[in-house]
């Protein structure tokens, strides 16, 4: 795994990243509340009583100190096929990705159509909030390392 999704982190706001981190919040736990409270030194249950915009800061801290790009790749998938879906399967099918639902079953040896990626980035535009075409992105560059069109396109969406 590359370090794309920990450099797409850090370029996210913290409006932004409270908003994926409200999102996959669960019985009103976010989605790190555990690795916030033993940041905090709090029992699991009272970091709670936080309001979630101070659990989401904290757990953005703990992601972008880490370095963790597995964490944050499971994090970053974890929003997009819960709210998000459709654009993951809309990039899928325009590349030609065999897929079930979204879910890619071998990275390796399935990649994108490198001759329909411009194409698919372009639709998804159209359809979809940049903020979220961006992070989905920033994840293809760390599924498929080896399709430089895609390092390419992330690359220019952030003025790199």
């Amino acid at each position: 795994m590359t370090q794309v999704v920990v450099d797409q982190l850090r370029r996210l706001t913290e409006a932004e990243f409270l908003g994926i981190y409200e999102s996959l919040q669960q019985q009103g736990f976010g989605p790190l509340d555990l690795e916030v409270a033993k940041s905090l030194n709090f029992r699991p249950q009272a970091v709670r009583n936080l309001p979630m915009a101070q659990r989401a800061k904290r757990a953005k801290q703990i992601l972008t100190n880490a370095k963790n790009a597995d964490l944050c790749y499971e994090l970053f998938g974890s929003y997009l096929i819960k709210d998000r879906r459709e654009l993951v399967t809309d990039f899928l099918d325009a590349t030609g990705v065999a897929h079930e639902n979204g879910m890619v079953e071998d990275l390796d040896s399935i990649r994108p159509a490198t001759d329909k990626i411009d194409a698919a980035i372009a639709a998804l535009d159209a359809k979809y909030q940049a903020f979220d075409v961006t992070l989905y992105l920033a994840m293809c560059v760390d599924q498929w390392p080896q399709v430089t069109e895609l390092a390419d396109a992330w690359r220019k969406r952030i003025g790199a």
